[in-house]
């Protein structure tokens, strides 16, 4: 029956999920039984996509995302997709009623991501509206479970709070992107001078768009708060020790919270959660 194919679906997304990212499964582990494996389902659709264009580097990357897009949208179509990712994306698109254009939206900024090597503030926007504000939106409609005036009060706070996190790993990655794939997502920065000062211009706008974004989590269902704040405390932790830390060592150096911090963090975000803190 497909019911057993649906369940290893949705494991398949689950398990990569937790390969690639330790703290967005702690924050998913953290919502709501019924809400995890939705979410699931679209991280690991965005980070299938996410690999074709970062990793696959000894293929023709460019038919690869095109074949992903027009398989993930077959599969909605169909309602079933021999990609067991897909297969559980779809689920969770046509549950939820997921907007096309986020997909599409989203797709566009992983297109981006072959051709344009450095940017300027009207392509950085769009790049970050497909790659972290539509992602978030995707997850909002999940916790909103078909509010759609909820959808409409929080939508603001969502793309805040996905640009935030976007702008924090262009600082955690920037060795990466940069020496590694020859990527500068900053306008106007080269960054072969990149100082304290460029450094705390970037740092100004993510500090406003969590400050944003930390408004919307305090107005989400009870749900899905607690496993987004995680997600929150997580990232503000990550943003503080990279505020705290010289521009030659961030451009040298990939800044990680470690586990042992990881462990203090969520246990205080459950005290604040229970005492309804948050």
């Amino acid at each position: 029956m497909k019911e057993l194919y649906d369940k290893v679906s949705i494991r398949c997304s689950e398990v990569t999920t937790h390969a690639y990212s330790t703290s967005f499964s702690i924050g998913i582990r953290c919502l709501a039984n019924e809400l995890r494996n939705p979410i699931y389902s679209i991280y690991g659709f965005v980070r299938l996509a996410d690999e074709i264009v970062d990793t696959f580097h000894n293929y023709n990357r460019g038919q690869l995302l095109e074949r992903f897009q027009q398989d993930a949208f077959w599969a909605i179509e169909e309602r079933i997709s021999l990609n067991p990712i897909l297969n559980s994306f779809q689920s969770t698109v046509r549950k939820y009623e997921i907007e096309h254009s986020l997909i599409e939206q989203f797709m566009k900024s992983m297109e981006m991501d072959l051709s344009v090597m450095e940017h300027d503030q009207t392509s950085l926007n769009e790049y970050i509206l497909g790659s972290a504000e539509a992602v978030g939106l995707m997850c909002l409609q999940v916790f909103c479970q078909g509010n759609k005036k909820m959808y409409d009060d929080l939508k603001d706070y969502a793309m805040h709070l996905g640009a935030a996190f976007q702008k924090i790993n262009f600082l955690r990655d920037l060795q990466a992107d940069f020496i590694g794939m020859g990527r500068n997502y900053f306008p106007g920065l080269q960054m072969e001078r990149f100082d304290d000062n460029n450094k705390k211009k970037i740092e100004g706008s993510i500090k406003s768009d969590l400050e944003e974004g930390f408004k919307g989590i305090k107005k989400l269902p009870r749900s899905s708060r607690f496993g987004v704040y995680v997600a929150y405390v997580y990232y503000l932790a990550l943003f503080n020790k990279i505020r705290n830390t010289p521009s030659e060592m961030i451009f040298n150096t990939r800044i990680s919270i470690r586990r042992r911090q990881k462990a203090t963090l969520l246990a205080c975000s459950y005290v604040k959660h229970q005492l309804n803190l948050i």
